[in-house]
């Protein structure tokens, strides 16, 4: 273990073999960090002297704490999480993401965060660790009011400054709709996987011929094989079975079944955005294979999003699930430089 000046240790703490503690650390009473641990500059882990009950703060085996976070409240940090700077977590937030073995760069959360980005995701309503309780079928609209809260929350722990902001497949269905209602809260909107009206899409065909079972409940069932038909049914091949498996392990473990709601707007409600009134910058990036959404379908959008800083691309290789492909570098890639790109001098007259 190497403890850094200026930094302090309270008592009843522990601390791993092979940790680093930095400059202007603090480590509150009895926290427990792993074994192989980077506790960067200005860092605060919380103790549990007061208030009375509190619980100590856990950090497990190779977790890097990025300069200016703050651990309080009894949060537990997973092992191998990257928490990047100026990230504050309580108890009541959960820390996690895809880990596979052998693939360091799995979590596109951790890769973005190792790049210095503070990474924020979480599950709509109705899905993995969100509360289920009301009977709704979480549908598009409800994952865009999802995403107001969130960011909301976000912005006042950030200096209110707009966002990054990624979806993919339903998930940039949502992002889409957000940025419409929010512009102001958006800096710049990625859209993987997304589709607009839906049509020319082999996929959303077959969809349709279910979707009298999906007005029917506000859930429908899933299980391993139909997890692993999200990354075959477009290109066979393209899509990384080990990070499959591992996915379906980390869906399953939470879920047995998912809303009907996204379903129902993909397969009946098409479009649920309007390009016209999306003013952000945007990214569409599409898969070669996505079945989905077609290119053509996909271009009318681009050609009315009113912005001039807009881009699309089309990823090699790659079908419905980009971050789960075989070509993964290249989404990284994609989303590092457009994430980074700098502002235009001249915007014109």
């Amino acid at each position: 273990m190497i403890c850094v000046p200026p930094m302090y240790v309270n008592i009843g703490a522990y601390l791993g073999e092979g940790t680093l503690i930095d400059s202007h650390a603090l480590v509150g009473s009895c926290a427990q960090i792993g074994a192989r641990v980077h506790v960067s500059a200005a860092a605060q882990i919380g103790g549990v002297l007061e208030p009375v009950g509190a619980l100590p703060v856990i950090v497990e085996d190779d977790v890097l704490v990025g300069g200016n976070t703050g651990i309080y409240e009894g949060a537990v940090i997973k092992q191998r999480a990257v928490i990047a700077a100026g990230t504050i977590l309580t108890g009541s937030t959960p820390v996690y993401d895809l880990m596979v073995p052998g693939r360091d760069d799995a979590s596109m959360m951790d890769w973005l965060a190792r790049l210095g980005y503070d990474v924020w995701c979480f599950d709509c309503e109705g899905y993995g660790r969100s509360d289920k309780s009301r009977p709704v079928n979480a549908d598009i609209a409800c994952g865009a009011d999802d995403l107001a809260v969130v960011s909301d929350y976000i912005m006042k722990h950030n200096g209110q400054q707009p966002l990054l902001t990624y979806g993919s497949s339903s998930g940039a269905l949502r992002a889409a709709l957000f940025a419409q209602r929010h512009p102001e809260r958006v800096a710049r909107l990625a859209l993987d996987a997304f589709v607009w009206t839906g049509e020319g899409s082999p996929t959303l065909a077959e969809r349709k011929k279910r979707l009298p079972d999906y007005l029917a409940s506000h859930r429908r069932p899933i299980d391993r094989t139909m997890i692993r038909s999200i990354f075959t049914r477009d290109h066979p091949g393209t899509s990384d079975l080990t990070v499959v498996e591992a996915f379906a392990d980390a869906v399953l473990a939470l879920d047995d079944s998912v809303p009907t709601g996204t379903y129902i707007d993909m397969s009946a409600h098409l479009p649920v955005c309007d390009p016209e009134k999306i003013k952000v910058p945007t990214l569409i990036m599409r898969g070669q294979y996505d079945g989905i959404a077609s290119f053509q379908d996909l271009a009318s959008f681009f050609e009315r999003l009113p912005n001039p800083d807009k881009q699309f691309v089309v990823m090699p290789g790659i079908a419905h699930t980009s971050t789960r492909s075989k070509n993964y570098a290249l989404v990284y890639h994609l989303l590092a430089g457009y994430f980074s790109q700098p502002q235009p001098v001249y915007k014109g007259v």
